[in-house]
C-alpha cells in the first residue's frame, strides 16, 4: 500500500517530494561518493532499500575489497531519518506474478532479483533509481533518469 512506509521528509528547497526505491548499482555509486547520486539521495524525502538490495550488498560484501566500508554505510544510511527497508508482501508478490507473465510473454524477461525490485517500487508508488537499462522494459515503473 502506498504510503505504509512511513514518514518522509520534505524538501523546502524546491518544494518536492521525490520517494526513492535504491537498486544496489546506485547505492554502490553513493558509496563511490558519485555527486550526483549523493545529491539525489540527499534530497530524496524518502529512500526504500529494498530487503533484495540488502542481500545484494551482503554479497557483494563477501567479495569487494571494500565490502566492510559498504556495510558499514548501509548501516549508517539506514539510521538516517527518512529512509526505510521495504520487505516483501502478498501484494508485493502479485505484482511480481504479474510482471513475470508480461515480460516473459514479450520475450524481455529481467532477472529474478531486479523482478522483485520493480514489484516493490510499483507497490509503494516509488521512482526507481537504477543504472539498469533493462527496466525500461517495464512502462509502469516509473524511474529517475
Amino acid at each position: 500500500m502506498a504510503g505504509s512506509l512511513g514518514q518522509t521528509r520534505q524538501d523546502t528547497s524546491r518544494g518536492l517530494e521525490v520517494r526513492v526505491l535504491i537498486d544496489s548499482n546506485r547505492f554502490i555509486d553513493f558509496c563511490a561518493g558519485e555527486a550526483e547520486v549523493v545529491e539525489t539521495l540527499e534530497q530524496a524525502s524518502l529512500l526504500v532499500v529494498p530487503f533484495i538490495v540488502l542481500a545484494e550488498i551482503r554479497v557483494g560484501a563477501l567479495s569487494v575489497k571494500r565490502g566492510d566500508a559498504q556495510v558499514r554505510l548501509l548501516g549508517e544510511l539506514l539510521q538516517q531519518p527518512g529512509v526505510r527497508v521495504a520487505h516483501s508482501t502478498d501484494t508485493t508478490a502479485h505484482h511480481y506474478a504479474a510482471l513475470y507473465k508480461k515480460l516473459r510473454k514479450a520475450g524481455t524477461p529481467i532477472p529474478t532479483n531486479d523482478l522483485w525490485i520493480a514489484a516493490l517500487a510499483i507497490e509503494h508508488s516509488l521512482l526507481l533509481y537504477s543504472r539498469d537499462a533493462h527496466f525500461d522494459r517495464i512502462p509502469s515503473l516509473p524511474r529517475l533518469a
